[in-house]
Order: structure tokens, then C-alpha cells, then sequence
């Protein structure tokens, strides 16, 4: 199936899901060390203006890092009433803080000035973002801006499968996981769960039978 989820929603997203189930019942980072964020930028050329140019060094990794903390924070608050990502929700980020974090990374654009002076008036300066550096946390930052005061906000959810620790967009309105395999997980913890329940009163009952 085609992704036709738009650039702003899909990065914020992306990001986000750098935190993730590692397949073994805990938790893996993809951001956990320079070559994961480096790797992580690679596969994301097409989205991340002048991928090619960012610079990727230890600080940056860290305000990632940081960036991501607020983002999912975030996320957090945009799925309420329904419960967070099971990977961050014991130690999640204040919102006045996450909010904070966000829009001081957004901030960390370079600008240039830029002279403006038409006939008969008076010189005027702007400043304008600079086209010789990418500030790759402003990027980040600036698209989960936009996803989190866009439409996309309201499909946010979090998976409530077992073990899945990931945000997705509700695609339709019967849709209750991030994908299918999920489903199928949940589908098959429910039936443990109502045999091992249904086990268990019948153990009370032969523990405890009823007088006649």
C-alpha cells in the first residue's frame, strides 16, 4: 500500500518510533549511539532537506535525543484519554517542559539578514533561514510542530498490543493496532487470558463445591 502520510506527520512520527520493541520482550533505542542517528538520517535523505550537509556529532545525537524525549511526551498528551507507549510512560516529560523543549529546538534555525531597500524608501532588513547550514533538531522539531497542530494529531494513538511500544496514525475507524501482526498477538493473549480465567473457576469450584 502506498504511504500517503504527508512529510511533517511521517518525520514526527519516524522519530518517535526510533524507540521501539526489540523483538525480545524489552525495549531497543535506534538512536542509542552516533552510527544509529547516522544511519537513521541516511534512510531519511528524501525527507530531511540537505541530509547530505548535516553535521552529526555527539551534540547533536544528544539534542535528538532530547527532541525525541519532548516529542513523545507529547504524544503522550495527544492520545488522551487513551494510554501512553508503555516505553516512556513511567518517566514521561512534563508537558509545559516538553512543550518548552520543543519550540526552543524549532528556535535553533541559523538565520541570515537580508537588505531590503526599494526606490523611495527607506532600507529595511529581515532575516531569513540561512541556505548554508541545515539544523538538523530544528528540522525535527519544526515537523512534529506541524504534525501536532495539524488534522494528523487526532489519529494519533498508541498500540495497546502486548509488548508493542509504538504511535501510528488510525488509518480507518475499526482499526485498533499499529499492524496486523499486533492484532494477531492481541487476539491471542485475549484467548489465554478468558482460558486461563475460565481454568481458574473451575479450580475455585472443584476447591470449593457447592453444598447440596
Amino acid at each position: 500500500m502506498q504511504d500517503t502520510t504527508p512529510g511533517d506527520s511521517r518525520l514526527a512520527l519516524d522519530l518517535a518510533l526510533t524507540v521501539r520493541h526489540d523483538g525480545h520482550g524489552g525495549v531497543a533505542d535506534d538512536l542509542s549511539d552516533l552510527a544509529g542517528l547516522t544511519a537513521w538520517v541516511r534512510e531519511h535523505a528524501e525527507t530531511l532537506p540537505d541530509a547530505s550537509e548535516l553535521v552529526l556529532d555527539e551534540a547533536t545525537l544528544a539534542a535528538v535525543r532530547d527532541l525525541r524525549a519532548a516529542v513523545r511526551a507529547l504524544f503522550a498528551r495527544a492520545v488522551r484519554p487513551g494510554a501512553p507507549s508503555p516505553a516512556d510512560a513511567a518517566h514521561l516529560l512534563p508537558v509545559p517542559e516538553a512543550v518548552a523543549r520543543l519550540n526552543a529546538a524549532a528556535a535553533r534555525t541559523p538565520t541570515v539578514p537580508v537588505l531590503h531597500w526599494a526606490d523611495d524608501t527607506e532600507p529595511v532588513v529581515h532575516r531569513q533561514p540561512s541556505a548554508r547550514e541545515t539544523d538538523l533538531t530544528a528540522v525535527l522539531a519544526q515537523a512534529a510542530i506541524a504534525f501536532l497542530s495539524g488534522a494528523d494529531r487526532r489519529r494519533l494513538r498508541a498500540c495497546p498490543a502486548p509488548r508493542c511500544v509504538r504511535y501510528f496514525l488510525k488509518d480507518h475507524p475499526r482499526q485498533e493496532w499499529c499492524k496486523p501482526s499486533c492484532g494477531n498477538r492481541a487476539r491471542v493473549a485475549r484467548h489465554h487470558e478468558r482460558h486461563r480465567h475460565g481454568a481458574d473457576r473451575d479450580a475455585e469450584g472443584r476447591a470449593h463445591p457447592a453444598a447440596g
